[in-house]
């Protein structure tokens, strides 16, 4: 449910921006205005991130919950009164802070709370039904496109209050991270969320193990201090490259050109392809639908598929796209000018298709699960925080590059999406199946490529070699034979006494 609010925030602003009486209310601002209008909403998640960067250690995840959507049920408010340019940014800020906190905070709790062979496709649902948020708003948008008058942009606007009430009742329902809550030194709470969630007995094999993998991680990162610039700092978990990857990954997903098609896809149709308002948000509206069709693969394989290679060939698929819609559109001005930006439609098709298949997805799952414990919070946030900047970077510059540029534009797209592939190729490891704590141990041989280190775990798992050797290992390096006894007595179970 807070996704899907998430993505009605998203699209219910792209069937409002050429409404004749929400522009008569602001004034009909230029492009730049106009672009500046949009985008101030992603300004404030990044300010949403930023908080949640300081605070959210200290709220914890349900509580932050909350707060994002007191912030979201006061901006939305300030919006669907509004009476003036200033009244609709501030709204629209105070909205993002929301959003913000929201996003930098769900996948995470997600996270702390999947098995690792299941947590892939859960966290990647969040993105599906992000595409199911934007699609209500497209259609919202389309049906109030009838009716005219205020009541056409208010109530979609008002209407993301309705979202906000259900995620504050579920909240009610959901315990707090166990991942949390043994960071916090609150153990007991923290191993009784394991056993309810699981619904297993606390001596149980499964709960004590990942009791102690849970211990271990925070043994292992307890060296570190609490400041924010500790995270930047080289340690044995190499934090600071890992919230760098994570910083990237939410990079590409805004990058490669989504908010041109999420925010202004009626108005491209309008402006580059010559089509008429009512077909512009008609079409727009089954464009946006290939979004969520798209998000049901990620959603169910990720988990067999991996996250690198939905990546890798998702920014092929896209830069393709985006290059030929170019090409088509750069025919404008000739005897086959109608013809050629007609068929420029279907690659938009194509481009939702593969983005909600691959881009959309994967960064949302990948960030909270690259991140060690302790900087999960906050690496997170930095993470999120990418997504947000750039969105508002590629959402302010759109009307303007779509009216200067034309078919141009698109070009920069292409670009960027296919420069993705070698970057996830070269730097990022793959993480499906494994738990959030053996992630830790990709990061910790000196020398050896994260990459080569997940790959020789789920080969070792595929040959059936018992993963919780991978701990006595570990443990022998430090100790010897003794110290091997000690650990396996610690734990107490079959598991480890056969390994």
């Amino acid at each position: 449910m807070a996704f899907i609010l998430f993505g009605y925030d998203q699209g219910v602003f792209s069937g409002i921006v050429g409404n004749q009486n929400f522009l008569d209310v602001i004034g009909h601002p230029g492009a730049g205005l106009l672009g500046i209008i949009v985008s101030i909403y992603n300004l404030g998640c990044f300010s949403g991130c930023i908080l949640t960067f300081c605070f959210a250690d200290y709220f914890g995840r349900r509580r932050a919950m909350w707060i994002a959507m007191v912030w979201i049920i006061v901006g939305a408010s300030l919006q669907c009164s509004s009476y003036s340019v200033t009244q609709v940014m501030v709204g629209r800020f105070v909205t993002g802070i929301g959003t913000g906190i929201e996003t930098s905070t769900v996948p995470m709790y997600q996270s702390e709370l999947s098995h690792a062979h299941q947590r892939g496709r859960l966290v990647c649902s969040e993105a599906l039904f992000v595409g199911v948020g934007i699609v209500i708003a497209y259609w919202f948008d389309y049906g109030m496109n009838f009716v005219g008058g205020a009541i056409a942009w208010r109530l979609p606007v008002g209407f993301q209050i309705t979202f906000t009430f259900v995620v504050i009742f579920l909240v009610f329902g959901i315990p707090e991270s166990p991942r949390y809550l043994y960071n916090q030194g609150r153990a007991k709470e923290g191993l009784q969320v394991l056993c309810d969630v699981y619904n297993k007995e606390p001596e149980h094999p499964e709960i004590v193990k990942e009791q102690q993998d849970i211990l271990d991680a925070i043994e292992m990162e307890a060296h570190r201090g609490k400041g924010w610039l500790e995270l930047f700092k080289p340690d044995r978990v190499q934090t600071r490259k890992r919230i760098l990857l994570a910083y990237g990954m939410q990079f590409m997903n805004q990058v490669g050109g989504i908010n041109l098609v999420v925010y202004f896809v009626p108005t491209v149709l309008q402006e580059n392809v010559g089509l008429t308002r009512n077909l512009s948000l008609l079409l727009g509206g089954v464009i946006n639908c290939m979004f969520v069709i798209g998000s049901f693969v990620p959603a169910l394989l990720v988990d067999r598929i991996g996250r690198r290679q939905p990546m890798m060939w998702g920014s092929l698929g896209l830069g393709i796209s985006m290059m030929m819609i170019a090409v088509l559109l750069s025919f404008k001005g000739s005897a086959n000018e109608h013809a050629t930006s007609s068929a420029s439609v279907a690659f938009f098709f194509t481009y939702m298709l593969i983005f909600g298949a691959s881009v959309n997805c994967i960064p949302w799952c990948y960030v909270p699960e690259i991140l060690p414990l302790h900087a999960r919070a906050k690496g997170t946030a930095i993470g999120i925080s990418s997504n947000w900047l750039w969105n508002f970077v590629i959402v302010m510059i759109t009307p303007v590059i779509i009216t200067r540029l034309q078919w141009k534009a698109y070009l920069i797209f292409m670009c960027t999406n296919l420069a993705f592939i070698p970057l996830v190729y070269f730097c990022y490891p793959e993480t499906a199946n494994l738990t959030l704590e053996e992630i830790d141990h990709l990061y910790t041989q000196p020398g050896v490529s994260a990459r080569k280190i997940a790959k020789d775990l789920r080969m070792q798992r595929a040959r059936g070699i018992n993963p919780l050797a991978q701990d006595l290992v570990r443990s022998d390096s430090k100790g010897g034979l003794e110290h091997v006894e000690d650990f396996v007595a610690e734990r107490k179970t079959d598991d480890y006494r056969s390994v």
